[in-house]
C-alpha cells in the first residue's frame, strides 16, 4: 500500500471513467464504514443521552415542524 500522497498522485492519474468508478466505489465504502460506526455507538449507548435530550425537548415543546 502507498501513502497518501501515492494514493492522491495515483487518483489524479485516473481518466474520468475510471474515475468515476472509484468515487462510486468510495462513496460506497464510506458509507458503510459510517454505518458500522454508527451502529457500534447505538449499542454502546453513545447516542442514548442525545436521544434521551430530544425526547425531553419535544415533551416540552421545544421543537418546531420540519
Amino acid at each position: 500500500m502507498g501513502t497518501i500522497e501515492e494514493i492522491e498522485r495515483a487518483i489524479q492519474q485516473l481518466p474520468p471513467e475510471q474515475l468515476a468508478k472509484f468515487r462510486d466505489w468510495f462513496t460506497e465504502f464510506d458509507n458503510a464504514a459510517w454505518d458500522r460506526q454508527l451502529e457500534e455507538d447505538v449499542a454502546a449507548g453513545r447516542l442514548d443521552t442525545l436521544g434521551d435530550q430530544a425526547l425531553q425537548d419535544l415533551k416540552n415543546g421545544h421543537t418546531r415542524p420540519l
